[in-house]
This record gives C-alpha cells, sequence and structure tokens, in this order.
C-alpha cells in the first residue's frame, strides 16, 4: 500500500472502488442507526452508554495501573482507556500482562480503549516504519489484556502541513489490516489543533475511504469544538463508526483557538451541549463508552479516588437525567 502512493505530492489519486465501498459501509451504518433509535430511549439510553475512566484523568498523581483500577471499579466504572505507558511500567517491573488482564476482567472493567502515540500518518518514509513497529508492539501487548481498541492520533503530523487525506486513508487501512492480526481496532482520532485530522470530517473520510470493515472514529467533545467540527455532524454517522467519545467539557471562551488540553472541565461544568450530543447518540442507535479524559492540572492535585468518583457521578447524572 505504501509502495505506490506514499511519495506523491498532496492530493494524489486514490482507488475510488475502495472508497465507495468505505462509503457504503458507512451508509448502511447510517441506515442501521435509524432503526437502532427505538432500541435506546430518548433519555440518554440505559443502554446507549457505559462510562469509563481515561487514565490521564488521574494521570498527574502518577499511581501504578493497579490501582487505578480499584479507584475505578470502586468509583463504579465499567471501561477504562489506559495509556501504554502506565501498562508497560507495569510490564518492565515484572508484572504479568495476563494477571493484569484477570485484574480488570475481576474488576468488571473492559478496556474498551487505549493510549498510544505512534506515527502511522506521517509523511516520512521511515518515520512511518518505525511508528508501524511501535503500532505492533502496542497491539501485541493490549491482546494479552483482553483490550478491544487503540486510539489512533495524528501523532508527529499535528505542526507541519496536512498531510493528504487519500494518503492517510491509505495508511489508516494499513494501520486496520496490523490490528487484524491481533484483535485490536485502531480509532481515527480527532485532534484539534491538529493541522491534519483536525476535525470531523476529515477523520469521517479517512475512515469511510480506508474500505475496511471495522474503521471507526475517535471523537473528543474538547477537540471537535477545539478543531471547529459542528456536533450535529454526528448526526451523519452511524453507529458502526463510534465505540468511544472521549467525554468532557470545555469553559466558554472568546476564541476557541486559545483554549488548551488543560483547560477541559468535567462534563456539566462547562457549556458544551452535552445532553444534545447525548441524545443525538442515543437516538441513532449508537452503543459508546462515554471516556472521562480530562488534563486539568488542579484535578491532579487532588485525591484521585475523588476525582474519578465525581466525573463519573456527573456524567451519569447527564446520562440519567436526559434532555
Amino acid at each position: 500500500m505504501s509502495g505506490n502512493g506514499e511519495g506523491r505530492a498532496a492530493g494524489p489519486v486514490f482507488n475510488r472502488r475502495t472508497a465507495l465501498a468505505g462509503c457504503g459501509a458507512m451508509a448502511v451504518a447510517a441506515v442501521g442507526g435509524a432503526s437502532g433509535a427505538a432500541r435506546a430511549n430518548g433519555k440518554g439510553g440505559s443502554g446507549a452508554f457505559t462510562i469509563g475512566l481515561n487514565t490521564s484523568t488521574i494521570r498527574g498523581q502518577k499511581l501504578p495501573i493497579v490501582e487505578i483500577i480499584a479507584i475505578a471499579a470502586k468509583a463504579g466504572y465499567q471501561g477504562m482507556e489506559p495509556w501504554l505507558d502506565e501498562l508497560n511500567r507495569y510490564k518492565d517491573e515484572g508484572g504479568s500482562l495476563a494477571d493484569l488482564g484477570k485484574r480488570f476482567r475481576d474488576a468488571g472493567i473492559q478496556v474498551e480503549s487505549a493510549i498510544d502515540f505512534f506515527e502511522w500518518a506521517v509523511d516520512d518514509p521511515e518515520r512511518r516504519r518505525k511508528g508501524m513497529e511501535a503500532a505492533r508492539r502496542t497491539m501485541d501487548l493490549l491482546q494479552k489484556i483482553g483490550a478491544k481498541r487503540i486510539a489512533a492520533p495524528p501523532a508527529g503530523a499535528t505542526d507541519v502541513p496536512a498531510v493528504a487525506l487519500p494518503r492517510l486513508a491509505e495508511r489508516y487501512r494499513e494501520l486496520l489490516e496490523l490490528g487484524d492480526q491481533f484483535g485490536i481496532v485502531p480509532e481515527v482520532e480527532v485532534w484539534g489543533p491538529s493541522k491534519t485530522l483536525g476535525n470531523l470530517a476529515e477523520a469521517a473520510y479517512v475512515a469511510m475511504a480506508a474500505g475496511h470493515p471495522k474503521a471507526c472514529i475517535l471523537p473528543d467533545v474538547y477537540h471537535m469544538y477545539r478543531g471547529g467540527s459542528p456536533f450535529e455532524g454526528l448526526k451523519l454517522l452511524g453507529p458502526a463508526s463510534v465505540h468511544v467519545l472521549h467525554f468532557n467539557d470545555y469553559p466558554a471562551a472568546a476564541d476557541r483557538e486559545k483554549l488548551n488540553d488543560g483547560d477541559r472541565v468535567y462534563p456539566g461544568d462547562g457549556v458544551a451541549p452535552l445532553k444534545s450530543i447525548l441524545k443525538t447518540l442515543a437516538d441513532g442507535g449508537f452503543r459508546v463508552m462515554l471516556s472521562l479524559e480530562v488534563f486539568n492540572r488542579d484535578y491532579w492535585k487532588e485525591d484521585p479516588a475523588v476525582v474519578a468518583q465525581t466525573g463519573f457521578d456527573k456524567i451519569k447524572a447527564l446520562v440519567d437525567g436526559g434532555s
């Protein structure tokens, strides 16, 4: 895949048949979403959502992963998104990955996704080769703990001229095919400030044009706002396209481009239209883990158990409260 098209300038010709196949799959998913709306109640859906903890939320406290699992389980989380450095630290200190997987399961927590930053999207062939090698190691580890997915943000391609979308689609398909070997699904992640994959429309194009049945998108409430993605765009997606949503909030700002990761706050404490977003997903038949992901340094100074519980309670209140 990389041999024929990777070195061309922006705007290369891409396989129209593959792109149309991908669009067809998304269209089928969207139709399925319409019928699925009847299965999810209009209030945000007891069956539409699970609540997950992205470990960034208490990352500043630098806890071992086993302690984070215990905190998450006590708070009531059903899912988690650990960061790979936390998992590698556990392994490097002699921990058994099989035992760690059992610890997740015994706690009633599914590793729905995980966070890593391998350079799968960049134009430089050598960096991309190393990025794919890193992705292989990550997927091998995640398979051993029973994880389902891995975030695929545009790491390394954020501050350079935007990578052409057809090339990104080719590279994403290659990443998906690598994931097939491990049973791990990479999710195209939206990064609002990035010149590549900075908005939902670009991520949707890449997922569609990849032409792979497991292609999917990882949106983020903050990043959608930061990158100028209208939240109404979620209505055009089907339930097969999103399995995890990074759930957070942001304060009112005169200029959204002045916001950064550390400005994120608990869901419900900002101005994001979270109830509307939840209703869109529930009405569309989505089954999504709402993954609490904030990088608020004030929260990092607090008791991590209190932070985790507060985040869980605020998300649950939004889900239970409906619109």
